[in-house]
């Protein structure tokens, strides 16, 4: 008989009807139990040879994420924000996202009352489809992005409307902000990436804390990705980063594959005397590049996709110490996988945020690679979502 799994008061008076959150409904120690369970269930279905036990890795299961985004409608008459209605694409007017970091409901209420009673902010805010707000580690910055119609004109100075002066008004409001940009949205495909008008800085720093070394400030350019869960990076740093007696991996090369801004290229170039970091978005590779070159004279960051890298790699028959790869949603892919295989690094480090494209993942790599751990990281309480660190050693 199946144990009824322990209920929970939702904090959110959106849930059940929002389409952000799954599991408020449940206790938290439920909720990784769950996920625990499913990850389990998943490899051996697949017919992965995983240890016998993963590890649970958790923090505050609220006000975690250091961004959001939005949407932005005409209600009624007035501006509102929300999100998506449960399996729809409908709009729906939310209140509150209590797993946000405070100050970005804050700054996102803030908008909509200058937009009220400011010109030209209510310009771009009323050409606006969706936001974007994204805060550093204590919440003493943020950047923001407005997504707009294409056809969105970037008024000249003095006139109504000037982005300039809207974020003037923008950030009289929200006195944390210190950049923002609008950039063109076509509702049908998504961002353009076309910018349409930018103000203030174009990023923040970023700092993360490193187990037993100093702390690792990063530039973030406004719009690249970074970890969302503000509480979890820094271990997510050091189960990457460190081996199981929590001393840093060391060698002569690691590659870190979709790199990033360098979450792990940085705090790895430290112990290595050299890194290849790739990264496919060149204003992320570009970033890394400057930033590697001040951290390692013989560190290199390389603007490409991690399977044309590998197909290139592998002719080359480069063999570093250490591989780290934290692919999207859709994971490395079978021919990624065959390439690291043939490429054989003593360790292989898979960051990844689908259990599913993992599973698909590690079925190819486990014919030259064995599973030796498994850490679950909770990035994304409250939801389906689940993060892992599978650790695998050439046979």
């Amino acid at each position: 008989m199946t144990t009824p799994l322990a209920a929970a008061t939702p904090r959110c008076p959106h849930f059940g009807t929002c389409g952000g959150c799954q599991y408020q409904d449940l206790a938290y120690d439920e909720q990784l139990r769950l996920k625990r369970s499913r990850l389990e269930d998943l490899l051996q279905q697949s017919g992965i040879a995983a240890p016998p036990h993963i590890a649970l890795h958790a923090a505050e299961p609220y006000q975690y994420r250091n961004r959001i985004r939005l949407r932005l409608e005409t209600v009624a008459g007035k501006l509102r924000l929300g999100y998506n209605i449960r399996a729809t694409t409908e709009f729906l007017p939310i209140t509150t996202c209590p797993i946000a970091a405070p100050l970005l409901w804050e700054t996102a209420e803030s908008l909509l009352t200058t937009a009220s009673v400011n010109r030209d902010a209510a310009y771009w805010l009323s050409a606006t489809a969706e936001i974007e707000i994204f805060t550093n580690q204590d919440s003493s910055r943020v950047q923001l992005t407005l997504f707009c119609t294409p056809r969105t004109k970037a008024p000249p100075p003095g006139q109504p409307g000037h982005f300039g002066s809207a974020f003037a008004a923008l950030q009289s409001g929200a006195p944390q902000m210190i950049g923002a940009a609008a950039a063109a949205f076509d509702p049908r495909t998504g961002p353009t990436g076309r910018t349409l008008a930018e103000a203030g800085s174009p990023g923040l720093n970023y700092t993360v804390a490193v187990p037993n070394q100093p702390a690792e400030t990063y530039w973030i350019t406004r719009g690249a990705f970074f970890q969302v869960n503000r509480f979890l990076v820094e271990t997510l740093v050091r189960l990457v980063c460190n081996d199981a007696s929590e001393q840093p991996l060391i060698g002569a090369l690691a590659w870190d594959l979709y790199a990033g801004v360098g979450l792990f290229s940085r705090v790895l170039a430290r112990s290595f005397k050299r890194i290849t970091a790739v990264e496919a978005n060149p204003t992320a590779a570009t970033d890394l590049r400057s930033t590697l070159a001040k951290l390692s004279p013989d560190s290199v960051a390389v603007q490409s996709t991690t399977l044309d890298f590998l197909r290139r790699a592998a002719l080359d028959r480069d063999r570093p110490d250490l591989i780290v790869l934290d692919p999207p949603r859709a994971g490395a892919g079978p021919e990624a996988c065959e390439l690291l295989n043939r490429i054989a690094a003593p360790i292989l480090v898979y960051v990844s945020c689908d259990p599913a494209t993992l599973a698909r993942d590690l079925s190819t790599l486990q014919h030259a690679y064995k599973l030796t751990t498994i850490h679950l990281i909770d990035l994304f309480p409250q939801t389906a979502h689940l993060e892992t660190i599978t650790i695998l050693r050439c046979n």
